[in-house]
């Protein structure tokens, strides 16, 4: 490999970032930083040999060096901010500690070694499984300490042997050519080769627990659509998804120039992509919990219910009440949740619109089930029906017009030239907003509710009152006999 590394040393930095990634242009940037700090007539950071016990450690700088180099040389007030930049540029595999395998830059003595252009990023490198297998292959072959595997290569080790059962002879021999190999070279470029290696694979099969730079993002996702682009392999071995051999680092080489309209179509994808939600998986989950903790009291498969339980005892008694116009202290409580639970339950819907024909805007929540009513309706009469819902709510002198902003009235009186089912959805998202924001707030501190919500916590403390005192008079009455009887 030391052959390969100093073929393509001479060729880095040739490619056009056009044809590889938009990271591209943060490699160069990265690169750039790397070969300033390697150059000593410049004012790099001075490459060294450190002797150790009984050994030499070839071709190393201390991690404080390349700290205080940063500082210096990129305006860096902040040590903090130069390790971060050190950190960051190591976690791309541009330089690595040769005691460990976690990829951070810290600013004590800890010893680095800057990686062999020919295994930077900017290669585009997306090594394949078998090419692994052949590198861990090898490393069980040398037999020293330094090169032994650690627990979780040796669990990738066993997996790839039993993934790669019926070409595990070839992966064998490609291992035993490289070994053969690396004995003739020299000891010191052996053990730097090594480290480089080693390195390598700590960015494209990191250890558990450390951030992966390859994982697929929506920048990298532009490589995979171009149908031109060579995977790039290691030591030149295919996988089991391609037919053919892969090419050892053949550039790739686009079929046309990208026209003016490509490139505005990519910045077009790049943008809505860059505009998606996202969510971390710790507040999803911290919602989910949430979730299930608030309606807990309210699923029969968890929570006891009362008057028994339908699931087990096959007593309707639990139905009939929730679907009951007399709403029991749980139902009028879940109002509370969300405007959505309100209106799910018949009876809170009621409540609803008794408060807001208080606040005379009763019209918002009938134009909203008049819309609902309508996604339920048979098709032959959507018709006529919209343009009754038309007339009522959304015409010029509306009987009960409702207030809808001009964006959605439009978009509201195109859909009506052909109406369907879901042509007042526009209008009905609005006013459901604005439901939401003003007037199911005010109902929930309104009297209606308040006064609803009280009066059932009464009812529920005056049974239990009542149920206390026939236990303690049935109770009475039992010592009575006992001391009759006696």
């Amino acid at each position: 490999m030391a052959e390969g590394s100093r073929d393509q040393a001479a060729g880095v930095g040739t490619t056009d970032p056009e044809d590889d990634s938009p990271n591209m242009i943060v490699y160069r940037k990265i690169e750039d930083i790397v070969m300033r700090i390697q150059d000593e007539k410049a004012g790099g950071v001075a490459i060294r040999t450190v002797k150790s016990f009984l050994s030499k450690i070839p071709s190393v700088v201390s991690g404080a060096d390349i700290v205080q180099w940063l500082m210096k040389n990129l305006s860096i007030e902040d040590a903090a901010e130069a390790i971060h930049l050190g950190s960051l540029i190591a976690a791309q595999g541009y330089l690595f500690p040769i005691s460990d395998h976690v990829l951070t830059l810290k600013d004590d003595g800890t010893l680095y070694r800057f990686q062999s252009p020919y295994f930077w990023p900017s290669n585009c490198w997306e090594p394949e499984n078998t090419d692994y297998a052949i590198y861990l292959c090898k490393r069980t072959m040398q037999n020293k300490a330094r090169l032994e595997l650690a627990d979780y290569e040796a669990e990738n080790l066993a997996r790839l042997q039993r993934a790669f059962a019926r070409k595990w002879e070839f992966i064998f021999m490609q291992a035993e050519a490289q070994v053969k190999i690396d004995r003739k070279k020299d000891k010191a470029e052996r053990k730097i080769l090594d480290s480089q290696e080693r390195a390598f694979w700590d960015v494209h099969r990191p250890v558990p627990g450390c951030v992966n730079t390859t994982e697929m993002d929506i920048r990298k996702c532009r490589r995979e659509r171009n149908p031109h682009r060579v995977k790039k392999s290691v030591y030149g071995v295919p996988d089991d998804s391609q037919s053919q051999p892969s090419p050892v680092h053949i550039s790739s080489q686009p079929a046309r120039k990208p026209t003016k309209e490509d490139v505005q179509k990519e910045i077009t994808f790049l943008n809505i992509q860059l505009d998606r939600h996202c969510m971390k998986v710790s507040k999803v989950a911290d919602s989910l919990m949430g979730y299930t903790e608030q309606f807990m009291e309210y699923d029969p498969f968890v929570s006891a219910v009362e008057p028994s339980n339908p699931w087990i005892s096959d007593d309707t008694t639990f139905w009939d009440l929730e679907a009951s116009r007399d709403p029991s202290q749980q139902r009028v409580k879940k109002w509370g949740f969300s405007l959505e639970e309100a209106l799910k339950d018949p009876a809170g819907r009621d409540q609803f619109l008794k408060f807001l024909e208080s606040e005379f805007s009763s019209e918002n929540l009938r134009f909203w089930l008049a819309v609902q009513e309508l996604k339920r309706r048979p098709l032959c009469e959507v018709a006529s029906r919209a343009q009754e819902i038309w007339q009522e709510f959304l015409a010029e002198g509306a009987p009960s017009s409702i207030n809808l902003d001009s964006h959605s009235y439009e978009r509201t009186s195109q859909n009506l030239k052909d109406p369907g089912r879901y042509s007042f959805e526009d209008a009905q998202e609005h006013i459901f907003k604005l439901m939401k924001s003003d007037s199911y707030a005010r109902f929930l501190r309104s009297n209606i509710y308040q006064d609803l919500l009280l009066a059932r916590k009464k009812v529920s403390n005056t049974d239990l009152t009542s149920t206390l005192y026939s236990l303690a008079l049935i109770s009475f009455l039992l010592l009575f006999g006992v001391f009759a009887a006696t």
